[in-house]
């Protein structure tokens, strides 16, 4: 096999084609694999029609471990998959519409996540990316020194509490969600963070798992977040990546921000994704 890795020409993001992810995968392809995901921070594998959930849980062991799934209820019969899925006559509002970073009100924040194409629309159901390696390299140093020093409070009540977007009143959801009142816990990250295996400086998540900013006052920590958050997403910044049959994406959760979008009513999307568990826990 030969791994070719072609540049979206965006903001980050590459297609990679000549292995297939159902076979056993020889270390040094994982190798391959890791130095262009870290490089390009989402690479998209297509033409992965033997792959299976047997094999997206061995990529996932290869790639660095299952990390925890906290809201989500797994797909019968695993443990570590968990089903992105939207039926063709679901009237909920779209999962996972606004920018964020999977996870990061946790004290380890997964390295990655992992997405196999199960049922796709023909059109529609873009998956959008953000790459804050390149946002907060192209802020002024001033503004760059500044938010060095700032810790951001992460929680996942807005979302996930049972009075939470996806709580209680929550109805007619295909999604196997599982709100909580362990969503409520606030957990403290530096804003702008080294990523641990390059030391590329990243500003990490974003308003919404983002509550507050520690030592500051509400308002004022919500109008700076809302102002980053616009700076964070803008165009320059962003891929967007249109999904295909067959396709397995897996994204770098330290340097980008993703979010979903819609525009395909009436079709049925089903993912399966698995969570690759903090690097840090790799090397300890």
């Amino acid at each position: 096999m030969t791994l070719r890795v072609e540049p979206s020409g965006q903001a980050c993001g590459a297609r990679v084609r000549g292995i297939d992810l159902s076979a056993t995968l020889d270390p040094a392809f994982v190798a391959e694999i890791r130095t262009a995901w870290l490089k390009h921070r989402v690479l998209a594998f297509s033409e992965q029609s033997s792959m299976d959930d047997d094999a997206l849980e061995r990529f996932t062991l290869a790639m660095g471990g299952f990390g925890e799934d906290p809201f989500f209820d797994p797909i019968d019969g695993r443990q570590n998959i968990a089903a992105i899925l939207r039926e063709a006559d679901e009237t909920s509002p779209l999962f996972a519409e606004n920018w964020h970073s999977d996870w990061t009100f946790l004290e380890r924040p997964p390295a990655g996540t992992c997405l196999l194409a199960i049922d796709v629309p023909p059109s529609g159901g873009d998956t959008l990316f953000a790459n804050q390696i390149a946002a907060f390299a192209a802020l002024p140093d001033e503004r760059k020194a500044y938010l060095r020093t700032l810790t951001a409070l992460h929680s996942a009540k807005l979302a996930y509490a049972p009075d939470g977007a996806y709580g209680d009143d929550d109805a007619g959801r295909s999604m196997a969600i599982r709100p909580d009142e362990s969503a409520n816990k606030v957990e403290a990250h530096a804003l702008v963070q080294p990523h641990p295996e390059t030391g590329e400086e990243a500003l990490f998540s974003t308003l919404g798992y983002i509550i507050g900013i520690e030592g500051m006052e509400q308002p004022e920590a919500i109008a700076l977040l809302s102002e980053l958050t616009q700076w964070q997403t803008r165009d320059e910044f962003v891929y967007r990546h249109v999904w295909e049959p067959d396709m397995l994406v897996i994204w770098d959760n330290r340097s980008v921000l993703h979010k979903a979008t819609g525009g395909y009513e009436g079709h049925r999307r089903e993912l399966h994704r698995t969570t690759i568990k903090a690097w840090q826990d790799e090397a300890a």
